[in-house]
C-alpha cells in the first residue's frame, strides 16, 4: 500500500550491509567501513598504488633532476649533463601521464562496486523498512508516495553524489600521499637538512585541516537539514495559502518561514566560518615552508646544502607539494563532507520510525482531544486508534497529539482541516505507512504494523498509479483471486467508469498511462481498490481530479461496499475519506476536524454549531450560509 503524502519515518536499528557498502551497523564509523570496503579489493588497490607511483614519479624526479642539472651540469660548466638531467624530467612527465590514464581506470574499479553496494543497500533497507511496492498482497495501493520518491532520489541523485564524491576523495588522497612520499624522498636524497625545514609546517598544516573535517561535516549536515526544513515549510505554506488566508494564519506562517530562513542563514554562516580553516591549513602547510626555505637559505648553504639542492627543494614545494596539498584541502573538505552526509542519508531506512519512538506503547487519550464515542458505534471496529501521537522530528511539535477514534465495520468517516494539520499523516498512520510515537492502531483487531494487517486496508492516494497492460489487469491487480468479468463490470458501473472502459475497448483494451488524464487514472485506481478484498478503504484526496458528481458517486459506492471474508461470508466495508471538498463531510455520518494537534468530531450539523474552524471551512467551500465571526486563528 502506498500513500500520496506520507513522510518518511526513522527507525532505530542495524541496517544490513551490502557488499561492504554503507549498510553496516550504525555504530560502526564511516572510516572503518570505508577501510573494510577497500581491503576487500586488494588487486584493485595494488593496481591503483602501482599506477599512482608511476604517476608520482615526476614528483620525485622534478626536484632531484633540477638539482643535479644545476650542481653537476650547468654550475659545473657541463651543459650537456644539465640538459640530460632535464631530459630525464621530460621522460618522467610522460611516464606520469601514462600513469594518470591508468589511475582513472583503477578508480573506476573501486567506485562502480561502491555504487552497486549503495544501490543494493538502499533497496534492501527500503524493502525491510516496509516501503510500499506494487504487488504487496492486499495492502498494495493505487498510487505512489513520498517514501517511494525518497527511494528513487536515493537510487539516482544521492547514489551518484556518493559515487562522484568517493571518486574525488580517492583521487586527491592518493595524489597527495604519493606526491608527498616522492617529495620527501627527494628532499632526503638531496639533503636531509631540508626535511627539518619543510616537514614540520607541512605536518602542522595537514593536522589543522584534519582536525577541521569532523566539524565541517557536522555543519554541512546541519545546513542540509536546514535547507530541507525550509523547503518543507515553504512548500506546506504555498500549498495551503487559501487555508492560511481563510483562518487568519498569515502572521504565524510568516514567522514560521522567517524562523526556517534564519536557521539556514546561521547554518551557512557557521559552515563558512569553519571553511576558513582550509585557508589556514593551506597557508601553514603549503606556503609557510616556502617562506622558511627562503629565510633559511643562507643558513642552509652554510651547512653544506648546495644551490642545486635548494633550487630542487623550492621546486618540490611550489610545483608539487603546494598544488597537491591544495587539491587535498579543497577536494577532501568538499567531497569528504558531502560523502559523509550523503552516506549518512543512504544508511537511513527511507520509511522508518524516528529514534526514541516505541510503537505500540500505550498512551491515554488527552481529555482535551475528543474521540469518536464508542457508544455511538456498532459492529466490530475496522479501525481502532488509541492515544496516538506523531511528530516529524524529535524537536517538532506533535502534528497529532493523543488522538483516539474508532471506525466500525461499515463506518464512514470524513477527515477535514486546513493544509498541514495532519490529515494525510493520519491516513498514513492508519494505513501502516507511518508508525506512531506513542499509542497504538489496530485494523480489525490486528496491529497495523504487523504483516497480517496488510490485507485489511487499501489506500488510494492523490496521485494514482496505472501501468501499461490491459484494463482488466489494472483493475484486478489487488485481487488475490481473479474476480469474474461480471464482478469487474459491476465495479466499473458502480464507480462510473463505463465511458472510460468503452473508450479503451473494454476490459481487454490496452491502457497507456501517458494517454490517460489524471481523472481517468484516479477512476482506474478507485475501481481497483473497490475490487480489492481489503475491508477498509482510505481515500487520501483520491477524488481530487474528479468533478463533484463523480466524487459523490465514488464515495457512495465505497460507503456501500461489501467484501468477502474467509468462509464466504460478506461484511460491510469501512471508509475513511481525507476530504478536499466540504461536500464529502456532509455525506459522511461522522466528521473528524483536525486543527493542528487538536481534534473535534461530530456530524456535519453538530460541527457547524460548535466548531468555528469547521464553519470557516464550510463557508470557504460555499456549502453553508454561516461564517465564523470572527475568523479563527489556528
Amino acid at each position: 500500500m502506498t500513500g500520496g503524502s506520507a513522510r518518511p519515518r526513522r527507525r532505530q536499528g542495524r541496517p544490513e550491509a551490502a557488499d561492504g557498502g554503507p549498510g553496516t551497523p550504525a555504530q560502526t564509523g564511516l572510516a572503518g567501513e570505508g577501510m573494510r570496503f577497500l581491503l576487500r579489493r586488494p588487486r584493485v588497490l595494488a593496481a591503483l598504488a602501482g599506477w599512482s607511483a608511476l604517476e608520482a614519479l615526476h614528483a620525485f624526479v622534478s626536484g632531484y633532476s633540477l638539482a643535479r642539472a644545476l650542481d653537476d651540469g650547468f654550475l659545473a660548466g657541463r651543459p650537456a649533463v644539465g640538459l640530460a638531467w632535464l631530459a630525464v624530467t621530460a621522460v618522467a612527465v610522460l611516464a606520469g601521464a601514462l600513469g594518470t590514464g591508468r589511475v582513472f581506470g583503477a578508480v573506476a574499479d573501486l567506485t562502480e562496486p561502491l555504487r552497486d553496494a549503495l544501490v543494493r543497500g538502499v533497496v534492501t533497507r527500503a524493502l525491510k523498512a516496509g516501503t510500499p511496492r506494487a504487488g504487496g498482497g492486499g495492502g498494495v495501493a493505487a498510487g505512489g508516495n513520498d517514501g517511494d520518491s525518497a527511494v528513487v532520489s536515493r537510487l539516482t541523485h544521492q547514489v551518484e553524489i556518493a559515487r562522484d564524491s568517493f571518486a574525488g576523495l580517492v583521487m586527491v588522497s592518493r595524489s597527495f600521499l604519493f606526491s608527498a612520499v616522492g617529495v620527501l624522498t627527494g628532499l632526503l636524497s638531496l639533503a636531509p637538512l631540508l626535511l627539518v625545514v619543510v616537514l614540520p609546517p607541512l605536518v602542522l598544516g595537514v593536522g589543522i585541516f584534519a582536525a577541521s573535517l569532523r566539524p565541517l561535516a557536522r555543519r554541512q549536515q546541519v545546513l542540509l537539514e536546514s535547507d530541507e526544513n525550509l523547503a518543507r515549510e515553504l512548500g506546506a505554506t504555498f500549498r495551503g495559502l487559501r487555508d492560511v488566508a481563510a483562518c487568519g494564519f498569515e502572521d504565524r506562517a510568516q514567522s514560521a518561514g522567517d524562523a526556517r530562513i534564519d536557521a539556514e542563514v546561521r547554518a551557512a554562516d557557521s559552515l563558512a566560518r569553519w571553511g576558513v580553516t582550509r585557508a589556514v591549513a593551506l597557508g601553514v602547510g603549503g606556503r609557510l615552508p616556502l617562506v622558511v626555505l627562503l629565510v633559511a637559505a643562507p643558513w642552509l648553504l652554510s651547512r653544506g646544502v648546495t644551490a642545486g639542492a635548494l633550487a630542487g627543494a623550492l621546486t618540490y614545494q611550489t610545483q608539487v607539494l603546494m598544488p597537491a596539498l591544495q587539491s587535498l584541502v579543497h577536494g577532501l573538505g568538499t567531497a569528504g563532507a558531502r560523502l559523509a552526509v550523503v552516506i549518512g542519508r543512504l544508511r537511513e531506512p527511507p520509511s522508518a520510525q524516528r529514534p526514541g519512538a516505541e510503537p505500540g506503547t500505550g498512551a491515554e487519550q488527552d481529555p482535551r482531544v475528543p474521540a469518536l464515542p464508542d457508544r455511538a458505534l456498532r459492529g466490530r471496529p475496522a479501525v481502532d486508534v488509541r492515544g496516538v501521537s506523531f511528530r516529524y522530528g524529535a524537536g517538532a511539535a506533535p502534528l497529532i497529539d493523543r488522538l483516539s477514534l474508532v471506525v466500525p465495520e461499515g463506518g464512514h468517516l470524513a477527515v477535514v482541516g486546513p493544509s498541514g494539520t495532519g490529515k494525510s499523516t493520519l491516513a498514513a498512520l492508519i494505513a501502516g505507512m507511518l508508525e506512531p510515537d506513542t499509542g497504538r492502531i489496530a485494523l480489525a483487531g490486528r496491529p497495523v504494523s504487523g504483516g497480517r494487517a496488510a490485507g485489511e486496508r487499501v489506500l488510494i492516494p492523490q496521485e494514482a498509479y496505472v501501468f501499461s497492460g490491459s484494463l482488466r489487469d489494472n483493475l484486478v491487480y489487488l485481487c488475490p483471486l481473479q474476480p469474474s468479468d461480471d464482478e469487474v463490470e459491476r465495479a466499473v458501473a458502480a464507480l462510473g467508469g463505463e465511458a472510460l472502459a468503452a473508450r479503451l475497448g473494454g476490459l481487454d483494451g490496452d491502457v497507456e498511462p501517458a494517454g490517460l488524464s489524471a481523472g481517468e487514472r484516479q477512476s482506474i485506481a478507485l475501481i481497483r481498490a473497490y475490487l480489492s478484498p481489503a475491508p477498509l478503504a482510505v481515500l487520501d484526496e483520491a477524488t481530487c481530479h474528479l468533478d463533484a458528481a463523480a466524487e459523490a458517486r465514488a464515495e457512495r459506492a465505497f460507503a456501500g461496499r461489501t467484501v468477502r471474508r474467509a468462509g464466504g461470508a460478506r461484511a460491510a466495508g469501512a471508509l475513511v475519506v481525507v476530504a478536499h471538498r466540504i461536500s464529502s463531510a456532509r455525506r459522511a455520518p461522522r466528521v473528524l476536524v483536525l486543527d493542528g494537534s487538536r481534534a473535534e468530531t461530530g456530524t456535519h450539523s453538530e460541527l457547524l454549531e460548535r466548531s468555528p474552524l469547521y464553519r470557516e471551512l464550510a463557508s470557504v467551500g460555499g456549502s453553508s450560509p454561516r461564517r465564523s465571526q470572527p475568523s479563527r486563528t489556528l
